[in-house]
């Protein structure tokens, strides 16, 4: 199996770059046929991916963190013909979260990922595209509006601070300048029209290390989704504790629903992530549908 192994090097805070000696001498001991190439900017792993569709590589191996592997799957999606499945996706996990090779069950050491990547394993996983003001983009595991992305806007505003203690500052922040978004929201057997706070669009259970869709399959056709309506921020405060321990799906403000698609309308223009990137800062009209069994993905034995 020939394969090509994208690095991000700024992965875990650079971290991923000062592990590239471990993570060539796992591919080797695997007896890996590999090419590496290192990305050097945003969107890098997305061309690189697409490239190596082109040139008939085997496989493409994600060498980083989620964000990584979501502008690798990015790039192998858009690299295929729409009814089709992609390449197989394998990961090498040095990035800081690793959410989603976490949620595979995927080994977390280099030498027993690059084993279960030699052997060959696959399974297919569902893909969600987000449509958003004239734009597309795909990710594996979850996609935000509103709250959640405008805490991680905050968290990328502060500088002097690392660590959880800069994760929880941008909460804080978030909360104390939270002001609700109007919008209009469908899905398959239901709508929402009113102030908002959160709307979180989940294929995997987990993101940011929390499970915000406890439950959440990757391969069954649907999305699981998360929406909070305005709320006193003291609520807010309460919600977000819940959150951290996976029991907010059952808080009385909660919608939490499965559904293929959903529509959705928004005054003013609201923060958007996928798979942690921001997407846009404003967006007014999003559409996400669910790609049932378009990413291949290099598993361990069923």
């Amino acid at each position: 199996m020939k394969v090509k192994v994208i690095l991000n090097p700024y992965a875990n805070r650079w971290g991923a770059q000062a592990r590239l000696p471990e993570v060539e001498s796992a591919l080797k001991a695997a007896h890996l046929d590999y090419d590496l190439a290192l990305t050097t900017g945003a969107k890098d792993g997305t061309e690189l991916a697409k490239t190596a569709v082109a040139e008939g590589y085997d496989a493409v191996i994600a060498a980083g963190g989620d964000g990584t592997i979501s502008e690798v799957a990015n790039g192998l999606i858009t690299a295929v013909p729409e009814n089709e499945p992609t390449i197989p996706l394998g990961i090498l996990p040095v990035g800081s979260a690793n959410d989603l090779a976490k949620m595979m069950g995927l080994p977390q050491t280099l030498p027993a990922a690059a084993n279960l990547i030699a052997s060959g394993h696959t399974r297919l996983l569902d893909a969600g595209c987000v449509q958003y003001d004239g734009k597309i983009h795909y990710f594996d595991n979850n996609s935000a509006i509103a709250m959640e992305p405008m805490i991680t806007l905050e968290h990328e505003k502060i500088q002097r601070v690392s660590g959880e203690a800069r994760y929880y500052l941008a909460i804080l922040k978030g909360v104390i300048k939270l002001k609700a978004w109007q919008m209009s929201i469908t899905w398959d057997d239901g709508e929402y029209v009113g102030p908002t706070y959160l709307l979180s669009v989940c294929n995997g259970p987990r993101t940011g290390g929390m499970m915000i869709a406890p439950g959440a399959v990757m391969d069954d056709g649907y999305f699981d989704f998360v929406l909070a309506p305005e709320v006193p921020k003291t609520t807010v405060v309460n919600f977000l504790l819940k959150l951290t321990k996976g029991t907010h799906v059952e808080h009385p403000i909660t919608t939490f629903k499965r559904t293929k698609s959903l529509t959705i309308t928004s005054e003013p223009g609201t923060p958007l992530h996928a798979d942690g990137e921001i997407l846009s800062e404003s967006a007014k009209e999003i559409v996400y549908t669910i790609l049932p069994q378009k990413l291949t993905m290099l598993v361990p034995p069923q």
